[in-house]
């Protein structure tokens, strides 16, 4: 059976880590005889550039073709306006709403041997194994009121319903049952009346989880937490602003952002993943960028979307294997050492598949 993948490239240095984890993907198909067939798909600053649109109509048909979508990254400072009309930004935003795509998984796994590139102590570090869940179509970033204007007051709404925070917290609770049981959900419930709502609905859920640990925390608690006890989280449970922040900022608990991945899932089996850096533009085209988080988002795409788990266990495996060797690329090199190129790092985890 063929599975269709498109790949959305994007800008910066999206081309070169989404062409590593396609590389990786051909390796997969040749050696576990599985057929994956590769569309090419347009989103982003250079999609506005050519069509005028972030997520151009041919795009989305692509898309609405594919098993699954796999994404490089968005943006750059010839896009950065946040004036303009048209942001790189939102043919992510529109992706994520036409699909429903409503919840996001980011995994934060602490590598031991990268343990010394993460800016907290060692100590703090062990044991650390984290699974965000975001809220993705809601909240703050698609509100039904923003006003920005041009004279000197702007403003955002945040909005939840019950269903949509019923649906985000199932994700999470069944995600705690599957590994060590602790769900802590995240708020500001003592200011926000939309937080309020969000802390009763996984309240009145949680009877239906009895053997997971349900813990609530205000947001600015969490984040403070997670500097100084991180081992003490299991899976964390956000809305879409604070899941946002509070993500990237557990990132560095890995040694670096372009190690980690992520999934953005619906209620069946389509997704679409894509690495958690940006279009890190600085860097682009220098054949200078980690692939990691692009080649293991790759691996969640095949579990989540694709049903194939020996094939994804099988890519974690290899990545693993080639940091415990020793691959460090430039994010995560010593002082003088140039580390790894994309294509050295490439090389590393195929030879381990």
């Amino acid at each position: 059976m063929t599975r269709r993948i498109a790949l959305l490239p994007g800008d910066g240095i999206g081309p070169e880590v989404l062409a590593a984890a396609r590389r990786v993907l051909e390796a997969v198909a040749q050696r576990r005889s599985t057929d994956f067939e590769f569309d090419e798909v347009s989103i982003g600053g250079i999609a506005i550039d050519e069509t005028g649109s972030s997520l151009p109509q041919e795009s989305l048909r692509q898309c609405e073709a594919a098993d699954a979508l796999l994404l490089g990254a968005v943006g750059g400072p010839e896009w950065s306006d946040p004036t303009a009309s048209v942001r790189p930004e939102q043919g992510l935003l529109d992706l994520r709403q036409h699909f429903g795509l409503f919840a996001n998984l980011r995994p934060i796994p602490v590598f031991s041997a990268l343990m010394d590139f993460a800016p907290l102590r060692s100590d703090l570090l062990e044991k650390v194994d984290i699974l965000f869940v975001r809220e993705l179509t809601g909240g703050l970033y698609f509100g039904d009121r923003h006003e920005q204007g041009d004279g000197d007051f702007a403003y955002d709404t945040m909005a939840y319903s019950v269903a949509e925070v019923e649906r985000v917290a199932h994700v999470a609770f069944k995600a705690a049952r599957g590994r060590r049981g602790k769900l802590t959900s995240v708020d500001k419930a003592n200011v926000l009346a939309s937080m309020r709502l969000w802390r009763r609905v996984v309240e009145g859920i949680a009877p239906q989880y009895p053997d997971v640990e349900l813990e609530h925390l205000l947001v600015d608690a969490c984040a403070m937490h997670l500097m100084r006890s991180p081992g003490a989280f299991d899976v964390v449970l956000a809305g879409n602003l604070f899941g946002d922040i509070l993500s990237d900022e557990a990132s560095i608990l890995s040694g670096s952002l372009g190690m980690l991945p992520s999934a953005s899932l619906g209620e069946g089996s389509f997704g679409l993943f894509e690495p958690v850096h940006g279009s890190a533009p600085d860097i682009a085209g220098k054949g200078i960028a980690n692939p990691i988080g692009a080649i293991l988002s790759a691996a969640m795409l095949l579990r989540f979307s694709l049903g194939l788990e020996d094939e994804a266990a099988a890519i974690e495996a290899a990545v693993l294997g080639a940091i415990d060797a020793g691959l460090r690329t430039a994010d995560l090199a010593a002082p003088g050492d140039r580390g790894a190129s994309t294509s050295e790092a490439t090389e590393a985890v195929l030879d381990r598949l």
